[in-house]
């Protein structure tokens, strides 16, 4: 881990005392590798000032102080000016009635609610305070209008749903209260939500043994236990869809494709009362199978790996192609290796591309055009954590490709959020 111990003897007792039930899963020596280096690794937030009211384009490899390249700055917003804390995920909505475009930014303390219409001048509406207690890791995501947002380390913080549509006319910054509340687990991870069959699913919580925890949200301030799927372990990350792929075997399924630490696993969920592991795929150089997206079709997946380059497992940043023509046995099909050493995070794909937030490299676009060759090549990048690009847990932790606009939004740790405008090809 470049001058850290991967695992510390006695982490977990040690942390015991303010990790109620999960985060990186303390139980197994991936999730302890992962608490321990991101605890090393923390920074106080960036006291600069926001930067408002002008393009900063990318010229000469520069925006302003930003590396970048084929990405402009829109604006930036510290964190002290979006209710304060430290910054973590990001989730976007649109209101289609009004056409407006949000920036939903979780932080330690609360989720702030950023209107982006204007992208060069963002207006901060308000703060829906964390449901008990802060929280270094905190999930937001989108369904019918409303905000699904759970938070790790937070012993009953459950799952908060709040109706975004309140934000319509609100012209001063606003403290807000959730709409509902759903308690059948307390703390977790991450949620993943699949809008076309309604229902969400949260990971890496206190219940299911880490695996998914299946909620009906159809009717989304009165969300119902839907089942369980804990065979396989904790579950760090989902994407669940319905399955249109290439795999006749399973078209018109619901599928959960998960990354659990050390696998890539993926599950039937069309019963919810008996979910079926279709396959679960090892990998070399798994650190810690962190997240991934389906791209080209449902045909192939691009994994990250939060700790591959942090144990030197590899020495620059990796992405893993896998091709799933046929989910019961996925096969790798090539590794893209970037020229730094960040460390990966999360990332999205969207009209042929690939939007990674790999921590001190900043936003990284991967071209996916020869992705059936097992190759991708670099489209873009804003970097926004100029002074290094190590394999740290500092600067970007994910990134929302999804603005019609072609506006995207990135959470900085330490920066805030950050508004870009990638200027690429059509693919």
């Amino acid at each position: 881990m470049r001058g850290r111990t991967v695992v510390i003897a006695g982490l977990a007792a040690a942390l015991a005392f303010w990790i109620p039930a999960t985060a990186h899963d303390p139980d197994t020596p991936e999730g302890k590798a992962a608490i321990e280096a991101f605890m090393q690794d923390l920074q106080p937030p960036d006291r600069a000032e926001p930067i408002v009211g002008r393009l900063v384009p990318c010229i000469n490899g520069m925006a302003g102080k930003y590396p970048c390249d084929n990405v402009h700055l829109l604006s930036r917003m510290p964190l002290d000016s979006i209710g304060g804390g430290r910054g973590n995920d990001i989730w976007g909505w649109t209101d289609r009635r009004t056409g407006h475009e949000y920036a939903l930014v979780g932080r330690t303390n609360g989720t702030a609610f950023v209107d982006v219409t204007n992208p060069l001048r963002p207006k901060y509406l308000g703060n829906l305070p964390s449901h008990r207690g802060t929280s270094i890791w905190r999930d937001i995501k989108v369904y019918k209008n409303h905000a699904f947002v759970v938070a790790d380390l937070i012993e009953r913080h459950g799952m908060q749903v709040f109706d975004l549509r309140r934000l319509r006319g609100v012209t001063t910054p606003q403290t807000f209260t959730a709409d509902a509340h759903y308690a059948k687990f307390g703390p977790a991870h991450n949620i993943a939500i699949n809008r076309v069959t309604g229902f969400a699913y949260a990971v890496g919580s206190n219940t299911c043994k880490g695996g998914l925890h299946m909620v009906d949200i159809s009717d989304p301030t009165h969300p119902r236990e839907a089942g369980c799927v804990g065979k396989d372990g904790y579950t760090h990350d989902t994407q669940c869809v319905v399955y249109y792929g290439p795999d006749a075997d399973y078209r018109g399924r619901e599928l959960c494709f998960n990354s659990n630490e050390d696998t890539v696993t993926i599950v039937d969920v069309t019963n919810k009362a008996k979910p079926v592991q279709i396959s679960r795929t090892a990998y070399t150089g798994a650190s810690y199978t962190h997240q991934g997206w389906l791209a080209r079709g449902q045909r192939y997946w691009l994994q990250d790996d939060e700790l591959d380059e942090a144990t030197g497992n590899s020495p620059k940043t990796r992405t893993y192609i896998f091709d799933m023509a046929d989910l019961d046995h996925p096969k790798r099909v090539g590794t893209y290796v970037a020229k730094v050493s960040s460390i990966d995070h999360n990332q999205y794909v969207n009209d042929g591309y690939t939007y990674q937030a790999n921590y001190q490299s900043g936003l990284r676009i991967l071209d996916l055009s020869r992705i059936e060759s097992g190759i991708l090549t670099q489209a873009g990048f804003f970097d926004i954590y100029p002074k290094s690009n190590a394999a740290s847990f500092n600067g970007s932790w994910s990134v929302y490709p999804y603005f019609e606009s072609g506006t995207v939004v990135i959470s900085g740790i330490e920066q805030g959020l950050i508004v870009v405008r990638p200027v690429l090809p059509p693919r």
